[in-house]
């Protein structure tokens, strides 16, 4: 494709910002929790239909879109390319005062999927118009509850929709409040954590406070147990990979003189290795095995999986980087570190090549701080509209750097 094809699709992508922008608007004030994404999911579906898009279900609430290439490219007709975006929303309580703040009340788009879902309908919509500048096909993935264990993108590679394909790209894009708009970050190779959810029962007998030498007691055990917990990143072996192990909830539900019988608490493991992983795990219960026999406590150790590393195919991200570069600037391109959060796209990088990079929506210049986005996952977060544009253009600059 030369530069006048290129400059003329995005120009069109350009003026479908107001369209773009709606969408985002509409699912902003109709937020939907993870997998009761039905009303987000039929505004997709009459999208693609009024554009001529095939689709199909996936994954119960979501939408695969797809979109044939007609460029001749002999030998690459199976190649692929998948774009994805999450959909759901966070049980957060809107604080933002936009007139089109959401309906529904302590449900809210607070980490940007409201964004994705509309800047992949507007790249679809331009891609769709252009079939004839790439070759193979483009999927549109609108994936439900990238916010809840065991994730969408579980479910969606349960079904194994593109087998028969060959993927040369799985794409995803998340908003970023501390990049300014107009700018994009990318990591090569491992980026993001996996993620597991810890859950003890420590139970004990209980009684009055001051006749310690009758009770065996399960929150002075669980208080050690939290110590230990805390202890085990210091035994990586990679120290430059982070390791996280933390307790954010603990009920122990007695009274001033009154040791309860059993204490509960949830918390989060993150690693950057999977062999470091499985590791921790056995660390985790052997320190609740030595809080028992130290205490004459028995502890309950529920480890439920979660989401594995996002790891980004070195090739593929420097290829995009280049792209992006060449498009809006050397200055657009931001590298950033290891991010100790979690993702379920992560199940994608598993498999395919992928790249999972952030968008900037914190403003412009003057106005660029931690305020004048807020944050996500709170209920004050204003991402930049005008970076929809960005995201568009960058979706379809992609597809024509993979299959063009």
């Amino acid at each position: 494709m030369d530069n006048r094809e290129k400059q003329t699709v995005i120009n069109e992508a350009l003026g479908e910002f107001l369209h773009v922008m709606m969408w985002r608007r509409s699912l902003h004030q109709h937020p939907e929790l993870s997998f009761e994404e039905h009303r987000t999911a039929k505004v997709v579906a009459e999208a693609l239909q009024h554009e001529g898009i095939e689709y199909r279900s996936v994954a119960g609430t979501g939408v695969l879109a797809r979109i044939e290439g007609t460029k001749a490219c002999v030998g690459r007709e199976r190649d692929a390319l998948v774009l994805r975006a999450d959909m759901d929303a966070l049980p957060i309580a809107e604080a933002t005062g936009l007139e089109f703040a959401s309906v529904h009340k302590g449900v809210m788009h607070a980490c940007g999927h409201d964004m994705h879902t509309a800047i992949l309908l507007g790249a679809l919509k331009i891609l769709n118009r252009h079939r004839d500048l790439f070759c193979g096909t483009v999927f549109g993935l609108f994936q439900p509850g990238e916010e809840l264990n065991p994730g969408g993108a579980s479910l969606v590679m349960r079904e194994r929709p593109f087998d028969g394909y060959r993927v040369a790209a799985f794409v995803g894009q998340h908003v970023e409040p501390m990049l300014k708009t107009g700018t994009f970050g990318f990591r090569r190779g491992k980026y993001m954590a996996s993620s597991d959810e810890l859950r003890f029962r420590v139970n004990g007998v209980g009684g009055h406070a001051a006749l310690r030498e009758r009770i065996k007691d399960p929150v002075r055990a669980a208080a050690e147990l939290i110590r230990l917990l805390y202890d085990i990143p210091a035994a990586n072996p990679s120290p430059e990979l982070p390791t996280i192990v933390s307790i954010g909830r603990v009920t122990a539900d007695g009274a001033t003189n009154v040791v309860p019988d059993r204490t509960f608490m949830e918390g989060t493991m993150r690693t950057f290795d999977e062999t470091w992983r499985r590791r921790v795990k056995e660390m985790v219960h052997e320190a609740a095995a030595e809080v028992d026999a130290r205490f004459g406590v028995s502890t309950e150790v529920d480890i439920n999986h979660g989401y594995p590393c996002v790891y980004n195919d070195e090739e593929l991200t420097r290829r995009v980087e280049s792209a992006t570069a060449g498009l809006f600037g050397e200055d657009a391109v931001i590298s950033l570190g290891l991010r100790p959060t979690a993702e379920d796209f992560g199940y994608y990088t598993l498999e395919y090549p992928s790249v999972y990079y952030r968008l900037g929506v914190g403003g412009d210049g003057a106005y660029f701080d931690s305020r004048s986005a807020g944050r996500i996952h709170t209920g004050t977060f204003r991402p930049d509209e005008k970076a929809l544009g960005y995201g568009v253009v960058q979706f379809i600059n992609i597809v024509f750097t993979v299959l063009g």
